[in-house]
């Protein structure tokens, strides 16, 4: 259960959010625009990993189909409304999901994360390998989706407000979610599936239901990448993506909904930290060494992850007071 003060952390750090764009410069406002994205890509992973105890190492597909979509279904002569476009887009990354779990669930524990991994590279070389996906140059979104007459995402401000409210209703829903019923049946089969099956749960149908929920939340961060950049490519669908956001879960701390956006924006501003040219020169270059070796450290140092400091330091600080005389 979340306690007051993680509540009171997630209240202030969405309220920080909200007011970013009033003293943003336009990189700012567009670089934390793509953090929130990730912090979105990296709740839907959470959803799984957190909740149902499943390793999906093919995130990625759902993110790069959300994205596609967006220039698939766009009309080349003018803008999409977002009313139809939006919900496209996560229902093909919704139905995409349905189709890998209900066939990557029949299978348990590193065939389950080698047969999310290969649907993943399958969806990577159809865009990769034919003129669906423009190959490996990738596509462009010629016109930015809108809301006629109050929203258009080609403004920097109104895309980052829009991104914000996804952010925050995706965080509320899953929130709510976890102390559902059918939140507590994901608990149960993350902690003991077997057990669960014992009591009478048939514990496929929840597994799927949070596997197409998962891929529904990762296409609609892939829509929302697609429209703040206006350009897809293969990569999106990467595995190198898929581990990316699972190395934000795990860095913010598994289990926890807010340890999703902290391990991304950590995750995102490390990686701008070290390939800081003025700060490391031209070791910059060599960026994924720094990335990889600060991981590596907090994996050891931190095993329930960041939301885990605070813990720690009061466990070691009730130590030292029990070990003086």
């Amino acid at each position: 259960m979340p306690t007051p003060s993680s509540k009171l952390f997630v209240i202030a750090a969405f309220l920080l959010l909200a007011v970013f764009p009033t003293f943003a410069s336009a990189y700012g406002l567009d670089f934390v625009t793509k953090i929130m994205v990730y912090a979105l890509f990296a709740l839907s992973l959470e959803l799984l990993v957190g909740s149902v105890g499943l390793v999906c190492f093919g995130q990625a597909a759902f993110f790069g189909l959300g994205a596609y979509a967006t220039v698939w279904f766009s009309p080349e002569s003018d803008a999409a409304s977002i009313a139809w476009l939006l919900p496209a887009c996560v229902a093909l990354a919704a139905a995409a999901a349905l189709v890998m779990g209900a066939l990557s669930l029949r299978t348990s524990g590193v065939y389950f994360i080698m047969v999310t991994l290969a649907f993943a590279q399958m969806a990577y070389y159809v865009v990769h390998d034919t003129p669906l996906g423009g190959g490996s140059d990738g596509i462009y979104l010629l016109f930015k989706p809108v809301f006629k007459p109050w929203l258009d995402l080609d403004k920097p401000n109104a895309l980052y407000g829009f991104t914000w409210a996804c952010l925050v209703g995706v965080f509320i829903v899953l929130a709510l979610l976890n102390r559902s019923r059918f939140g507590r049946a994901l608990a149960g089969i993350r902690v003991n599936a077997q057990r669960m099956r014992a009591t009478g749960f048939s514990t496929y149908p929840y597994q799927l239901a949070a596997f197409t929920l998962s891929g529904a939340i990762a296409g609609l961060a892939g829509f929302l990448f697609a429209v703040k950049d206006g350009y897809v490519n293969p990569e999106m669908l990467s595995w190198h993506l898929s581990g990316a956001v699972l190395i934000m879960v795990i860095l913010g701390g598994i289990g926890q909904l807010r340890g999703a956006l902290i391990g991304a924006f950590v995750f995102a501003l490390l990686q701008e930290f070290f390939k800081s040219e003025s700060i490391f020169g031209n070791m910059a270059k060599h960026w994924h060494l720094g990335l990889g070796l600060t991981i590596m450290l907090s994996v050891m140092l931190l095993p329930r992850g960041l939301v885990g400091v605070p813990e720690q330091i009061k466990n070691r600080l009730k130590g030292k007071a029990h070990a003086a005389p």
